[in-house]
């Protein structure tokens, strides 16, 4: 195997000494390294080299996976809807190659050292690092492998260093004279956050530092200066937000301010109050805090185009921070497989939809007249929780209940998964998912396996073209059983993809829902019995007045 060449890095920061940066990509291609001097400096490390740093060294990064200590977001097929995530190697995925070699140069005096990681080449390394998903940076301290920061994902390689500088720094690298900012950000047209604070280790300051630290790609500064407040006319303890030199917002932090709340305020006021779907602003739009998304999907081309963006912008102005406007051109070939996820054909545009990314419960504005008010109305709507998601079915398949994994769609979802009588398996894929076709070979096996049971059904759903009424907070491919019950009762499968382990979970399951069915059945007994002596005693009853 190639040996680990880890070069200690640049960077006059009061960083640990002796730390590793590792980028884990799917794949080592030529074009990642533009030119010989710039490959020598990141250069793929093995298992045994790795493990010895680990013990030797502070710190290091990896590119693959999220921090398990971060919360989580439930992937969706909105976010496979960009290349980053499906690709053996996408555009962002060169292009985080290229910004962490472009890290390397810049580190390559100080004592940090930079290595990748293929994941494809080096399997046993990947599994210990448990690096799976898409590219990404870590950064490993103390020489402790199972715990990890994430780095955020960076615009540039200066973001890099600006997010470990800012690590192993303090809110006092950040006091700045603003007064020089007007003609920079003129210049630059840049979008920069500067916090008023009265003492420096209050914890409104400290908030506003971790903030800092999660935003690399951010300016940030601090000042203390009377003259700088009573410009603005701002009192202490205020965040205020500068796009080319001019102030467009203001935050004043509370006790119950958190860092959350604080990368909420800022993400969503640096995007304009619409941002249009692009390969350049899909990052920036699926990696925003706010989860709950309008999309106006829309022929740019159309005479109206101007009249309907002006509507969704003045209504996108009530929603900052609670809904993020998306603007979609239906006719720009890069989004057909956006489109293909909400199963928007272009003749349809114009109209609106609203999707939930924590749950991914999409919904439709009943209007086909995209104007401000009915906008305005559909959101309120949406988030008083009045509106009605969107339900959609792909037509039943031919001969779908006589092939070995039933082919269900939304419209026979119910009826079969929620069966009392039996034992449902069913696996929610996606077909532009690589990970859920591998599955589909051992779900037939499944199939075969339980084809001598009338009473277990395999089957499987289209998740991307067929809306059910319950919710699959997974990645995808995803695998739930619904045991024969009356209660309606979903349990997820998440152990191994093996046949032997799936038929044990099903028996498993199987012998559970027996017990509680007896006790259903014993209650429902219970329950006719009891009617059925009301009843009789009414007739009685009955018949007495009668007499």
């Amino acid at each position: 195997m190639e040996p680990l060449l880890s070069f200690e890095v640049p960077l006059s920061l009061p960083l640990k000494p002796k730390c590793v940066c590792v980028c884990v990509c799917v794949s080592q291609q030529k074009r990642w390294f533009p030119n010989r001097d710039q490959s020598k400096l990141c250069r793929r490390a093995t298992s045994s080299a790795l493990r010895a740093t680990f013990g030797v060294h502070a710190a290091a990064a990896t590119s693959s996976q999220t921090s398990k200590k971060c919360p989580e977001r439930v992937p969706s097929p909105y976010a496979a809807s960009w290349p980053f995530r499906d690709a053996p190697l996408s555009a962002d995925g060169h292009r985080l190659s290229e910004v962490f070699q472009g890290a390397a140069i810049d580190l390559r005096d100080s004592d940090v050292k930079m290595a990748t990681v293929d994941v494809t080449k080096d399997k046993e390394l990947a599994k210990e690092l448990d690096a799976t998903g898409a590219p990404n940076i870590r950064l490993y301290l103390f020489g402790d492998k199972l715990n990890f920061v994430s780095c955020p994902v960076p615009q540039s390689s200066a973001s890099i260093v600006t997010w470990l500088k800012r690590r192993a720094g303090s809110i006092a690298d950040l006091v700045a004279d603003l007064s020089q900012w007007g003609s920079e950000m003129e210049k630059e047209e840049e979008f920069r956050v500067a916090g008023f604070f009265e003492e420096l280790d209050s914890e409104f300051a400290q908030v506003f530092y971790a903030a800092a630290v999660s935003l690399p790609d951010v300016g940030f500064a601090v000042t203390q200066s009377d003259d700088v407040i009573a410009k603005y006319d701002v009192t202490k303890d205020v965040v205020l937000l500068f796009k080319q030199s001019k102030l467009i917002q203001a935050y004043k932090m509370t006790a119950q301010t958190s860092k959350e709340d604080l990368l909420t305020f800022i993400s969503v006021y640096q995007m304009d109050p619409v941002t249009e779907y692009s390969g350049k602003t899909a990052t920036q739009i699926l990696s925003s805090p706010v989860l709950s998304h309008a999309l106006l999907f829309v022929n740019k081309s159309s005479a109206d185009f101007h009249e309907m963006h002006a509507a969704f912008r003045a209504a996108a102005e009530g929603f900052r921070m609670k809904i993020l406007f998306v603007l979609v051109d239906v006719f720009e070939p890069r989004n057909g497989r956006l489109m293909e996820y909400f199963r928007v054909r272009p003749f349809e545009a114009p109209l609106v939809r609203l999707v939930n990314l924590t749950d991914h419960v999409t919904y439709q504005m009943p209007s086909s007249t995209p104007d401000a008010s009915s906008i305005e109305a559909f959101c309120k709507d949406y988030l008083d929780g009045k509106a009605k998601p969107k339900m959609q079915s792909e037509p039943i398949p031919e001969g779908w209940d006589q092939r070995p994994v039933k082919e269900l769609v939304g419209s026979t979802f119910e009826e079969v998964a929620f069966n009392p009588n039996r034992t449902v398996f069913v696996l929610f894929y996606v077909p532009y998912s690589p990970e859920c076709r591998e599955v589909f070979p051992l779900w037939e096996e499944l199939a075969e396996a339980f084809k001598a049971h009338d009473d277990v059904v395999v089957a499987r759903i289209d998740a991307s073209a067929n809306d059910i009424n319950m919710s699959v907070q997974r990645a995808y491919p995803a695998f739930c059983l619904f045991p024969a019950l009356y209660a309606e009762r979903a349990v997820f499968y998440t152990g191994d993809m093996k046949l032997k382990a799936l038929l044990a979970f099903v028996h498993a399951e199987m012998k559970k829902a027996a017990k509680d069915r007896k006790k259903e059945d014993d209650d429902r007994r219970k329950y006719v019995e009891t009617m059925r002596a009301e009843e009789e005693q009414k007739e009685r009853n009955a018949t007495k007045d009668e007499l």
